[in-house]
């Protein structure tokens, strides 16, 4: 769409600048001992173990810490038991937000995400008051100057693509079910095909687009939801027009 971008896509621009590699890391430790926890340490036994390894390799973490992380999952070290709590909610313009957390404080975690939530202008909702619109999926990130969309939809035509979309000029978004992405993830490196961000991630059915003062509130709220240290992801239906960006980056 001329002129407007999922917020998926700004995210993406801007998280060599906006993402503390110290941040980055402590989501990223959680997510393998708490991966190692409910699926075992073995990654080629555990797909989800095995997308926080690579996850974490591909942002550079020390082997040792991917390690150490993996063995306070299965109680070989001691280790701080993290639970998983999502919230639901909406921002500025209606946006719909789900946010998942992984944290060893139940009370700190949502007193801080309620005060991210009302400071800019969010409200939380019932749990289910907005996951129904979204659905999970595997998602794939492919550089537009590795392959052409019809050699990737050929690659990936038999190992469960659901949707290919060229989201913004640099990148094809490739859509999976959760279960066959593994299988994508294995086809683009049978085919020698680079990618980034192999992920988990929650697609909503439709986009909203509010308008330029409301989206950069919107934005904002993302941003300080995805820099609350027990916030692991944040998913949400915004789409922002040119205008909007640009107001953000100003």
């Amino acid at each position: 769409m001329s002129g407007h971008s999922k917020w998926s896509t700004i995210k993406r621009k801007k998280a060599a600048t906006d993402q503390k590699r110290g941040n980055l890391f402590t989501k990223l430790v959680r997510e393998i001992t708490i991966a190692a926890k409910t699926g075992g340490g073995d990654p080629s036994g555990n797909p989800r173990l095995r997308l926080a390894v690579d996850t974490a390799k591909a942002n550079s973490m020390p082997h040792e810490n991917i390690q150490r992380a993996i063995k306070k999952g299965t109680g070989e070290l001691e280790g701080v038991s993290y639970e998983e709590i999502t919230y639901e909610g909406y921002g500025p313009g209606g946006i719909a937000i789900i946010i998942e957390t992984a944290t060893d404080n139940r009370n700190r975690t949502v007193a801080d995400v309620r005060h991210i939530m009302n400071r800019h202008n969010g409200s939380l909702g019932e749990s289910g008051s907005v996951s129904w619109m979204f659905q999970r999926k595997g998602s794939i990130d492919v550089p537009k100057a590795v392959v052409s969309e019809e050699r990737l939809m050929e690659v990936l035509l038999e190992a469960g693509l659901e949707d290919l979309e060229a989201d913004d000029e640099s990148y094809f978004n490739v859509v999976v079910d959760v279960k066959d992405l593994e299988t994508a993830k294995q086809a683009l490196d049978d085919a020698g095909i680079a990618y980034e961000n192999a992920k988990m991630d929650m697609i909503p059915d439709n986009f909203v687009e509010p308008g330029p003062d409301e989206a950069l509130k919107a934005m904002k709220l993302v941003d300080a939801l995805e820099n609350c240290d027990d916030v692991q992801a944040v998913y949400s239906n915004l789409e922002i027009s040119e205008q909007a960006m640009n107001s953000l980056d100003s």
